[in-house]
């Protein structure tokens, strides 16, 4: 497969600066508040309420910076590339799914937080409105999506970063650099 002259152009075969950096500042907040939710299980209690302080205000920061990166991405045009249709197609859908399930995660985490009673404490900094209270009747369903969609999200970045190592290593094409 041929390098289009758009990616070979530069800038032009880049996404807009905005995008690449909420892309990376996006991707290691993830790979921060990923694991230290799952290691809050395994944690001594008296550090338990300091995990879910930071996995939680790092959890809202996702959400607010991935209300950003769409509103960016919605005023900005995605570079051309060459690609067969159906690679096109797969790559559109694992974007779409990391899009929606990086909203579906933090929004279901934060109600949940709420729904089983804890106001989400931002940093420390100041206490975020509960736009639901406590309410253990949905609490768990909640944290149910919550925790679903955390695996989720591990499989479709998994897929993510196959494709990257595909596109760099084996196919040895400019993709990775629309991104950089």
């Amino acid at each position: 497969m041929s390098v289009s002259n758009v990616e070979m152009a530069g800038e032009a075969g880049r996404y807009a600066a905005p995008l690449r950096i909420l892309h990376w500042l996006i991707a290691g907040l993830v790979m921060a508040t990923w694991p230290l939710g799952l290691m809050i299980g395994f944690v001594k209690e008296d550090v338990k309420l300091d995990f879910y302080l930071v996995h939680e205000s790092l959890g809202f920061l996702v959400l607010w910076l991935m209300l950003l990166r769409i509103g960016a991405r919605l005023t900005s045009s995605a570079p051309l590339v060459e690609a067969p249709a159906l690679e096109k197609a797969a790559a559109h859908t694992v974007h779409g799914l990391l899009y929606v399930f990086l909203i579906i995660m933090p929004v279901s985490g934060f109600l949940a937080t709420n729904a089983h009673g804890f106001p989400l404490n931002w940093f420390g900094l100041f206490t975020v409105w509960s736009p639901i209270g406590k309410s253990p009747d949905i609490a768990f369903t909640l944290s149910a999506i919550h925790e679903w969609s955390a695996w989720i999200l591990l499989a479709l970045f998994a897929l993510h970063f196959a494709a990257v190592i595909f596109h760099h290593v084996i196919r040895r094409d400019r993709t990775l650099y629309r991104i950089l």
